[in-house]
């Protein structure tokens, strides 16, 4: 059974570290026997032939013990001050959510497992058991009392998108995984593996351990002196010590997940299966709304402040797009959302929307973020996101030329450099000038080419232009982002003609869209 493979692999954890801590004592226990023969006269007594070759070897163990106690004293004291890192989530009370705790402690004695200790939400598509680190163990020679049950991180695209019945279902195999976390070798085992794991990626000259790349604090410069050498050796134990546990680690935690799913098949199993499909589509919700809504709203500093009901939003609007997301979207309407188990949605739905700011977009370059209402955001995002674009191309523009007064910013000026092939040297000038200004999102953008950011920066403009001249709107599309709305009607046709200019030099195109839209070219766009 899972359940016995999954013991054997902790017991096979913790034999590796009682060798190690057997090989620590050894030489001091060798030394001791050989000390206590020279008194007692049975190892190399006084006048013996034999007594300054067992004088010599108590030394030499002696010696080696010392150093080796000393070198388990300082790994044991690192592996100690390992704090393992924690996953930045906003804690959920019970008193600001009663029904979710309900909920919660209804499944697990349904599954026959402890109840997690808390729960917590997370700006991510995932849910999982975060372990509480153990109390420090006190001065008195007592066993550990036992550790809290581990707290059940949600992740709240799930929680504004599904049911209750679907979060129900989705959230049995994780909070079967609570048996795991009481079972005291799979505890012990686990505990010895985050320790070693933190001593590695928190350290000085931190490296990867079994978890890989952390969000652990970044760690301190190399230390010097003789706690430099002390420090690399400490490090290349941990790092023996955790090659050894690799395998088992892994096997481990594939066993414990096999036997929370062999518990959760009891509870909703045939709602797991359709709760699976709306996890893929919470994803892909999520996914775009950060990428193409919330990412220009982080890059002027401002934070959406309920990014979870916007991914509502956003589903929605799939859902009446696509015929395949539309399935059964109707029936679901009528079910009870699950955050109507928190007390408060909407003020959770901020602390996780600027949770996710801070995590994936980090600093904001004026230094303090600024909270956004999804009503303002066409003009302080979609409008402010343009005007700025398009100051920034006019500045590359003036730089063509440095030695010429800078010019008015037109269309007119814009369409007549690219046309006559400027648009390769606009582009580069375009990317240095943004490398120097703007700092990037690299979770959540990919690399861009000059090219790129100057069809990105004339449209830009161009949206400007006919929001100044034609009667344009800037508007938010859910799944899209930033779009412009001429006559209330959102247009589509804009990146080709864009594109044919800035990549081709024919602003012929383009030029027939904006005298169609009505857009003049001549007049200077407010930047």
């Amino acid at each position: 059974m899972a359940v016995d493979t999954a013991r054997a692999h902790a017991q096979a954890v913790l034999r590796i570290r009682g060798l190690a801590l057997a090989a620590a004592v050894l030489p001091a226990a060798v030394a001791v026997v050989l000390l206590a023969g020279r008194f007692t006269g049975r190892i190399g007594a006084a006048g013996s032939s034999d007594a300054a070759g067992w004088d010599a070897a108590r030394w030499v163990v002696c010696v080696l013990a010392a150093l080796t106690l000393l070198v388990a004293g300082l790994t044991t004291r690192a592996l100690r001050r390992a704090v393992p890192p924690q996953t930045p989530a906003v804690p959920v009370e019970r008193a600001a959510a009663p029904e979710l705790y309900r909920l919660i402690d209804e499944l697990a004695d349904r599954l026959d497992v402890p109840a997690p200790s808390a729960v917590a939400l997370t700006p991510d598509c995932d849910s999982w058991l975060e372990d509480v680190p153990p109390p420090r163990r006190p001065r008195a020679l007592r066993p550990y009392p036992a550790g809290p049950a581990p707290v059940l991180v949600i992740g709240s695209p799930f929680l504004w998108w599904m049911r209750s019945g679907e979060l129900r279902a989705l959230l049995a195999p994780v909070v079967a995984g609570t048996a795991a976390s009481a079972d005291p070798e799979i505890a012990a085992a686990r505990r010895f593996l985050r320790g070693l794991d933190a001593c590695l990626d928190s350290g000085p000259g931190a490296a990867p351990g079994l978890g890989g790349a952390t969000l652990a604090a970044p760690p301190g410069p190399p230390r010097r002196g003789p706690a430099g050498p002390a420090d690399r050796i400490t490090r290349r134990i941990t790092r023996r010590l955790l090659g050894a546990c690799r395998g088992h680690s892994a096997e481990l935690e594939r066993s414990v997940a096999s036997w929370a799913s062999e518990q959760a098949r009891t509870v909703d199993y045939g709602l797991r299966i359709a709760a699976q499909e709306q996890v893929g589509l919470a994803y892909a919700g999520w996914d775009r709304l950060l990428t193409r809504v919330a990412l220009p709203a982080w890059r002027l500093g401002r934070h959406p402040a309920h990014l979870n009901a916007g991914v509502v939003s956003a589903l929605t609007e799939l859902s009446r797009r696509d015929r395949l997301a539309a399935d059964g979207y109707g029936t679901r309407l009528g079910d009870r959302p699950a955050c109507d188990l928190l007390e408060e949605p909407g003020t959770v739905d901020r602390a996780v929307s600027r949770l996710a700011a801070d995590l994936f977009f980090g600093r904001p370059a004026a230094g303090v973020w600024h909270e956004l209402e999804w009503a303002d955001y066409p003009a302080e995002v979609v409008d402010a996101g343009w005007r700025a674009r398009a100051a920034a191309l006019q500045t590359a523009l003036d730089r063509l030329a440095p030695q010429a007064r800078p010019g008015a910013p037109t269309l007119t000026r814009l369409l007549a450099r690219l046309a006559e092939g400027d648009g390769e040297q606009l582009a580069a000038g375009l990317a240095a000038q943004l490398a120097r200004t703007t700092a990037p999102a690299p979770l959540l953008e990919p690399d861009r080419t000059g090219r790129d950011l100057l069809v990105d920066h004339v449209t830009a403009m161009v949206c400007c232009a006919a929001v100044d001249t034609a009667g344009g709107a800037p508007g938010l599309d859910w799944l899209d982002g930033p779009v412009l709305l001429l006559r209330g009607i959102r247009r589509t046709d804009l990146a080709a003609p864009v594109a044919q200019a800035v990549e081709q030099g024919q602003d012929g195109p383009l030029r027939a869209w904006l005298d169609a839209a009505e857009v003049r070219l001549e007049k200077p766009v407010r930047l």
